[in-house]
This record gives structure tokens, C-alpha cells and sequence, in this order.
């Protein structure tokens, strides 16, 4: 079932006959780089199947119905599907795939707003990306929880998917859907980043819209977004009483603890030290 024109691709098994087992658990699964020949034709599917597309372009098209293909693009398919899917040559997909069995697979794909044959368009993807990568990790380990874990975060990542659906909009609105997807991709890679000129390029929209899109939707400059997001990944460290000022600091990616400390007050209206000494009263 897998396919031959790809490179790059992870893969996880969990078990191919897994189909009387109760709940929902996921068969296998992985991450591919599609080859610019990728091509995919299938008279339906054994089992449940769900696919994100992570980056680069393409063309589904499920029972007849063809849909654009593109980073956040998520769609269901099993044996009451006919599929086709392409990747774009020049632009070639990256995408995550997951195969599910159980006896409650199917009232719980519905439960999560997915159903056979449909596309949603996932602004914020990247969520649902980390839990992938995390199934996937977790999976490959080949030890006797792998199951009951990847079981569970099967469980994180349809509720991922349930909650970021009803924040994704619908195709007409461009302008929501990229500042939404620009703030899950800030969110994601906060402590690497470090200047505007860094989000301009892990985004890929140039400054002066990026500017206006956070300024309308967020009412903060991306940078001062991305402020707010350090600060709140180092206030999360700093509530280890283990963790120095320097080493939080060195995480969210600063070299100098006294900028980053003057950022943290500035942020939180406490210094870091009173900030961590505050936690032992708590």
C-alpha cells in the first residue's frame, strides 16, 4: 500500500490486522517527500486514512471531486473512496499519512468533523504536525507501550484536528487564512526565531503584510507576538525551580540574559528571579 515514488519518507507499524481491536488505533504510518512523478490511483481503501500535506503543492481528487492541494490541506479516505493524488513537479508535496483501525474508527473520525472524501484546510497545521511527528517517533521505537501510546496521541491529534477546524475559515477568506497560518508557524518554531527578518522568511510573506495582517487580526506587530510567545515558553521553564535565569534565557533564544531579562519583565511585570521565587509560595 505504500508508494514507490517518494524519498526522504518514516514509517512506523504497528500492526496490518488490527481491525477487531476496540477504539480507535492506528495501523501505521509516516512521512513522505513526494518524487515530481508522484502518482496515486486507488479504487477505495482498505482502512481509514488520513493525509496532511506539510509543504510544497498538489491535486487530490476524491469520488470525482478534485481539490487544490497545499501545506494544512488534511482529507479523509477509505474503501468507499476513489482516489487520485498528484504532486505539483516543481513543487513537490511533503506530506504526513495514518492508517487507522478499531471498531470505533469511523464514529470517531465523524466525531472529529471527518469524513470519507473530504478536504479541510487546516490554517494552523503545524499543531497537527508536531503530534504527528511525535506518532511517528514514538511508533518507530518498536517497545511494548508503542501501541498504547500512539494509541493515545491518535487521540491528541483527532482532537487537534476537531479544535483546529472550527478555527480554520473557509476558502473565500485568504487574509484570515494566512494570518492564521503565519501565527501557527511563529508559534511553532518561537524559540528559534529571533527578528522580523526570520518570520518574513519562516512564513514567507514579506514584512509590510505581515505587519498589517498581525496588526488587524492580533492587534501586535509579529514581533512583539513572537516576544510574547518566548516569554511564555521561558515563564513554562523558569517553573522548574531547577532552571537558572541564563539557562531559559539561552532556550528561548537569547545570548544575553539581562536583554532577556528586561524582556521577560516587560512581558510578564515581573523580573524572572521574583517571578521563580514567587512559585515556592504558590
Amino acid at each position: 500500500m505504500l508508494s514507490t515514488q517518494v524519498s526522504g519518507s518514516r514509517y512506523f507499524f504497528l500492526g496490518l490486522t488490527a481491525t477487531s481491536r476496540g477504539g480507535v488505533q492506528p495501523a501505521y504510518g509516516g512521512f513522505e517527500q513526494c518524487d515530481p512523478d508522484y502518482l496515486v490511483q486507488r479504487e477505495g481503501f482498505p482502512s481509514c486514512a488520513l493525509e496532511l500535506v506539510a509543504g510544497g503543492e498538489g491535486a487530490v481528487r476524491l469520488n470525482g471531486t478534485a481539490h487544490a492541494l497545499r501545506a494544512g490541506s488534511l482529507f479523509l479516505y477509505d474503501a468507499s473512496t476513489r482516489l487520485e493524488i498528484r504532486t505539483d513537479p516543481v513543487r513537490t508535496m511533503t506530506k504526513y499519512f495514518l492508517c487507522l483501525t478499531g471498531t470505533r474508527v469511523r464514529s470517531r473520525l465523524r466525531a472529529a468533523g471527518l469524513r470519507p472524501g473530504g478536504l479541510l484546510q487546516l490554517a494552523m497545521f503545524t499543531e497537527v504536525q508536531r503530534v504527528w511527528d511525535d506518532l511517528i517517533r514514538e511508533g518507530s521505537h518498536h517497545r511494548p507501550t508503542a501501541g498504547r501510546i500512539c494509541a493515545a496521541l491518535t487521540e491528541v491529534l483527532l482532537l487537534k484536528i476537531e479544535e483546529l477546524a472550527g478555527l480554520s475559515v473557509s476558502p473565500g477568506h485568504a487574509a484570515e487564512e494566512t494570518f492564521l497560518r503565519c501565527k501557527g508557524v511563529i508559534e511553532a518554531r518561537a524559540a528559534a526565531l529571533a527578528t522580523l527578518t526570520d518570520i518574513t522568511r519562516a512564513t514567507g510573506i514579506g514584512p509590510t503584510r505581515l505587519s498589517r495582517l498581525f496588526r488587524r487580526y492580533q492587534g501586535l506587530s509579529p514581533y512583539q507576538f513572537l516576544l510574547h510567545r518566548k516569554m511564555a515558553l521561558a515563564a513554562e521553564l523558569l517553573m522548574n525551580p531547577a532552571t537558572l535565569v541564563k539557562e531559559a534565557a539561552a532556550q528561548v533564544g537569547f545570548t544575553d540574559p539581562y536583554h532577556f531579562s528586561r524582556c521577560f519583565k516587560h512581558v510578564h511585570r515581573v523580573a524572572p528571579k521574583n517571578f521563580q521565587r514567587s512559585l515556592k509560595h504558590v
